[in-house]
């Protein structure tokens, strides 16, 4: 039993937060989601290590990596349709597909 208290806890308070803007509040309040409780605070826990200061430099690491990850812009998904190529080839499988199942099935000679 490890009996040294060596877990870290990091809290955030976006809403305090003077270094964010409101736009950037709002968007890390919706993409973090359950990591953030009901008052606006962001709680990171980290007890990976035995050593405390291990732990808090491990929950600082993460809170600016998820922080950047968070606020990173979403790139707009471009809608593509499929080549001609990939048409004719999915068709071409299912043709093959289609006709070696056909084969098996059972047929009475007359």
């Amino acid at each position: 039993v490890n009996k040294v208290s060596s877990k870290v806890e990091l809290r955030f308070a976006i809403w305090a937060s003077q270094c964010l803007s409101d736009d950037e509040k709002r968007l890390l309040a919706s993409r973090l989601g359950n990591a953030v409780t009901k008052e606006g605070e962001w709680i990171i826990v980290c007890q990976i290590s035995r050593s405390q200061l291990t732990n808090k430099q491990l929950a600082i690491e993460t809170f600016y990596r998820l922080l950047a990850a968070a606020l990173k812009p979403v790139k707009p998904r471009k809608a593509t349709a499929p080549t001609r190529a990939s048409v004719a080839r999915r068709l071409a499988v299912k043709r093959v597909k289609s006709e070696k199942k056909g084969r098996r099935g059972f047929r009475m000679e007359e």
